[in-house]
């Protein structure tokens, strides 16, 4: 399935069924998360069968349920660090649509301390995505429009459309989608919103965008 199409289809799921990742879905699926560590010097992990991280009244608050398997995304500490996660954990996260798993990025609503993810000296945990067999598939986000979030000098170019309706579905903090694209020729910049967690809903759009409007055709700034 192409990309475009995993986007489209990809929603936040908080409820998980009890099945197991296991087999080739865990053969193909841990594989491509260490190949996204070694492409961007990050250490997330896959924790499988681990109830206790969610296990927590804030879980329950978030609506989140029966989740036993997630992705801890840490890295060493740096400027780049949460937008470098934003960009690799999407990544993973339709990589795993493909897989037919679902998902759901967390922010706060699970137990560090319950947590089983190894956090070594310098580095640290921006967040972590629940994963697994959900009991739906989820509901499409309420979205902006383009001329929302664009600042175009001349005509738009139809490989930047694509890359920001791209940018559109992808998750973010709230579902708010504090982001603002520039173009300029061909070179694009996209700025962060004020808020948590902006930065990797930075890291998020640009790998959204990124993978449609190909990068043959800009040149981020």
């Amino acid at each position: 399935m192409e990309l475009l199409e995993l986007m489209k289809e990809r929603h936040s799921v908080r409820s998980y069924t009890d099945k197991k990742i296991e087999g080739k879905i865990k053969e193909d699926l841990e594989p491509f998360i260490q190949q996204c560590n070694h492409e961007s010097g990050l250490h997330m992990q896959l924790i499988l069968d681990e109830p206790e991280c969610f296990d927590t009244m804030l879980a329950h608050y978030g609506k989140l349920n029966n989740v036993n398997n997630y992705i801890a995304l840490v890295g060493k500490k740096g400027a780049d660090l949460e937008e470098k996660c934003g960009y690799y954990g999407e990544k993973i996260v339709l990589y795993a649509q493909s897989l037919g798993l679902n998902t759901c990025w967390v922010a706060l609503t699970y137990s560090k301390s319950k947590a089983v993810f190894q956090v070594n000296e310098g580095e640290k945990l921006c967040l972590v995505i629940a994963i697994g067999y959900g009991t739906a598939s989820g509901k499409p986000h309420k979205s902006k429009s383009i001329n929302d979030v664009v600042q175009v000098k001349g005509v738009m170019p139809d490989w930047f459309k694509k890359g920001v309706e791209a940018a559109l579905l992808a998750p973010t903090a709230m579902n708010q989608q504090k982001f603002t694209f520039y173009l300029d020729g061909n070179e694009v910049h996209v700025k962060a919103g004020l808020g948590f967690y902006s930065k990797i809903d930075l890291g998020i759009v640009k790998y959204h965008f990124e993978t449609i409007a190909h990068q043959e055709n800009f040149i981020w700034k």
